[in-house]
Order: structure tokens, then sequence, then C-alpha cells
């Protein structure tokens, strides 16, 4: 079964196609793909490259967030509407999920973070298991004190990953032999993980229903804000 991950969470963002025996291409965005004109283009180019059409697509897997409002939203809404037209199921799979699972053999616990902009990241907590990674709790959205008072609770050694860690990474060095960080190349959530994730999902037909498959957003975005302030709503 051919699957097709879309990740555009984040300034960076990725496309790929899988098989339960490996990838046969991914393409990443080094911009963030506000628009379905950058999406759309990327994964034409993707087909044939790996002359694959889309036809041949099984399956389609979504990063839903949390992440940055615009590209988030798009790129629900290019895996949603290909999914119409190809007749075939959607899963959504949390965006920090795949971060976390792309260093899942890591030991410790792992603290996965997306830049969230105005100072905040978006954090999840998991921890190592077979085959995988378990999250722990609900996603948070946060400042950088809070997060690293969050990982200082944990009493233990964390593995950091995501642009988040990155951004931040100073203010969680501070907390000294506590945390070690993922390599550079993890910082942004990549569609293979997605598809890695969702395949047994696939096999087992335990599929998401298409109005169920949302961005997570954990707040609201810049124009809700300016609004509220515009007119005086809480």
């Amino acid at each position: 079964m051919i699957v097709l991950g879309i990740e555009t969470a984040t300034r960076q963002a990725s496309i790929a196609l899988g098989t339960e025996t490996g990838t046969l291409g991914s393409l990443t965005l080094a911009a963030r793909p506000t628009r379905h004109e950058v999406v759309l283009p990327a994964l034409e180019q993707l087909t044939r490259w790996t002359d694959t059409g889309l036809d041949q697509v099984g399956g389609i897997v979504v990063g839903t967030g949390p992440g940055l409002f615009t590209s988030l939203r798009v790129g629900v809404e290019v895996a949603k509407s290909l999914a119409q037209v190809l007749k075939v199921p959607i899963i959504g799979i949390p965006t920090l999920d795949a971060l976390a699972f792309a260093v899942r053999m890591s030991h410790d616990p792992i603290v996965a973070m997306i830049d969230a902009r105005r100072g905040e990241v978006f954090l999840g907590r998991y921890r190592p298991a077979p085959g995988g990674v378990q999250r722990e709790g609900e996603f948070a959205v946060c400042s950088p004190d809070a997060a690293a008072a969050e990982i200082q609770a944990l009493g233990a050694g964390s593995l950091l990953t995501g642009d988040g860690a990155t951004l931040y990474r100073q203010r969680f060095e501070e907390l000294g032999g506590q945390v070690a960080f993922a390599p550079a190349a993890q910082a942004h959530p990549d569609a293979r993980a997605l598809i890695d994730l969702a395949l047994p999902r696939f096999e087992r037909e335990e599929h998401d229903r298409l109005f169920d498959v949302v961005p997570i957003y954990l707040r609201k975005s810049d124009a809700e804000i300016a609004w509220d302030r515009r007119t005086g709503a809480e």
C-alpha cells in the first residue's frame, strides 16, 4: 500500500510517499507553505520523481499540529481534499507525536517542542515504548521558562527535540546535564515519520472520519486575537 504523508505545521514542511517496505521518496519545503499553490506543485514533482501516479495512492496521513496557524490549515485542507478526490482513507496524526517518534530510540523521556511564535512553544511529553513512544499528558502552549520548569520537574534526563528546543536552546542549557538535544536535522517534523506511524493503522483499517481530521490549534490565531482586542471580547 502506498501512503502519502503531508506535514506543514512548521516553517519547514515535508511530503513523502512510502510503503510497508520503506520510503519511495520525500521532499522538504524550506519556506512555510501558506498556500495550496506551494504544496500541490511539490506533490506533483514528488510523484514525477518516484514515478508514482496519484491513482496508486491507497491512503493519506497528515500532521494535525499543533503548529503555525495558516500553514497547518493548508496542509490539512490539501490532505482532506485529496482523500475525497482519490476516494482513499485518511488518518490525522499530531505533529508533536511525529517529532517524538523520530527520536524513539532514546532511553530518556522525550520533550518535543515546536516554535509557537509570540515567545512560546507547543509542547508534548513522551516516554519511549516498544516500537515507538507513549505520550504523557496533554499538549500545552507555554513560555520557554514554563517549559524549562516542566522539564526540571521530570526529575531525570530528558531529550529535547523540535525547532522550539533549538530556538530556545540557551534557556534549556541552563538546566545543565538534565537535558540533551536531538540533532538539528530532526528539528522539524518529517512526513516519513507520519507514514511510519500511520501504516499499522491503515493495515488495521483504523481510519479517521474525514470531518474528524482537524488542525490542533491550542490558541487563537493572530487575526482572532486582533479582532478580540478591537471588540473588547475576552
